[in-house]
């Protein structure tokens, strides 16, 4: 067994409200250790779409989620909280005084006063489409996000799926891709309707290509894709294809925190919108990982819930001690845990 790691936090998720919760601890001195799924921070933003625009960070017109999470990154800078990658949480039980010990696969063994979990939707995957010996192709020419646009500069694209992500991508990247091909099995969309609009105007235009089926295999060597076989209603098609990105949605799984007690609704946690205090005392649920009347799964909702679930830790955490609410533009003393005093 590990040596234990004592800390004031548990932060289950490196989300950008994970991220945000960081800052607003540790406005109140309060140390946290940051445990997530993926290799690096940022959620299923940097995961999913890190070059994709944000259009609704306040005072941010247009944001990356790589960018927004770089800028989270620097503002927790001054907190130096301890970030535990490639890791998931297997257990989390309470201790006779009330804390938590928390373990994960990798053998690490937390106590903590105070868990909060932010953890998105859980641990989420894509959904891989059916098709014999995609494997192969996988993170070298197959894709399920776009984390680098340039990857996909001069390349005969293939795009599958008729939800947002791939009208988004398909309008994104149509501009810098020698061709651009839309493959869904019905020629209705789930996408924005602007998006469709948008997408049809391309087709009118040739720069875009729009075709009714669905993807029946694969054709390259040794992970390189050179084309897509495409069954549709008037037989099998071959398109040219060096990239193909699947959006077929994600898999989304709570994995062990179902295990945990929590009370649950339709797989979601269950909180109040005074702490955002779980059913278990000292356990939190911040970001889109929880419910309550009303809940809307958005970026900014999260750090709303950040900010209000620090106030009820602090008590948790320091009890006795009076909670002092101060704003950093005149609280000198919050400037100078900043470094900007």
């Amino acid at each position: 067994m590990s040596e234990v790691i004592r800390t004031d936090v548990v932060i289950i998720g490196a989300g950008p409200v994970g991220l945000f919760a960081v800052f607003e601890l540790g406005l109140y001195d309060l140390k946290c250790h940051l445990i997530d799924i993926l290799d690096r921070p940022g959620g299923q933003c940097a995961e999913l779409y890190p070059e994709k625009p944000i259009y609704d960070i306040p005072a941010w017109p247009e944001i990356s989620g790589q960018m927004l999470t770089d800028k989270l990154m620097e503002q927790i800078k001054p907190f130096s909280p301890q970030f535990h990658f490639n890791r998931m949480v297997t257990k989390l039980e309470r201790l006779e005084d009330g804390s938590f010990h928390v373990e994960t696969d990798e053998g690490e063994v937390f106590e903590t006063k105070v868990v909060v979990i932010a953890a998105g939707g859980g641990s989420f995957q894509p959904k891989r489409p059916p098709v014999p010996g995609i494997e192969e192709y996988e993170g070298k020419s197959v894709y399920y996000a776009v984390r680098r646009v340039e990857a996909f500069r001069d390349q005969d694209v293939v795009i599958v799926g008729g939800g947002d992500s791939a009208l988004d991508w398909a309008l994104n990247l149509q501009p810098i891709v020698k061709s651009m091909t839309v493959v869904h099995r019905r020629p209705e969309f789930r996408a924005a309707p602007d998006s469709v609009k948008k997408m049809f105007e391309l087709v009118d235009a040739g720069k875009i290509r729009f075709e009714v089926g669905q993807v029946s295999g694969l054709e390259g060597e040794n992970g390189d894709l050179t084309a897509v076989k495409l069954k549709g209603t008037d037989g099998e098609t071959v398109l040219p294809a060096t990239r193909m990105l699947p959006f077929f949605g994600l898999t989304m799984k709570l994995g062990p925190i179902a295990d945990w007690g929590l009370n649950l609704h339709e797989n979601l946690i269950t909180v109040d919108t005074e702490k955002f205090e779980t059913s278990e005392p000292g356990i939190f649920a911040i970001g889109d990982i929880n419910w309550y009347p009303g809940k809307l799964k958005l970026i900014l909702s999260g750090f709303h819930e950040a900010a209000l679930m620090t106030q009820a830790a602090k008590r948790i955490i320091s009890p006795g001690e009076r909670v002092v609410f101060q704003y950093t533009t005149s609280s000198t003393s919050l400037q100078k845990k900043l470094g900007v005093n």
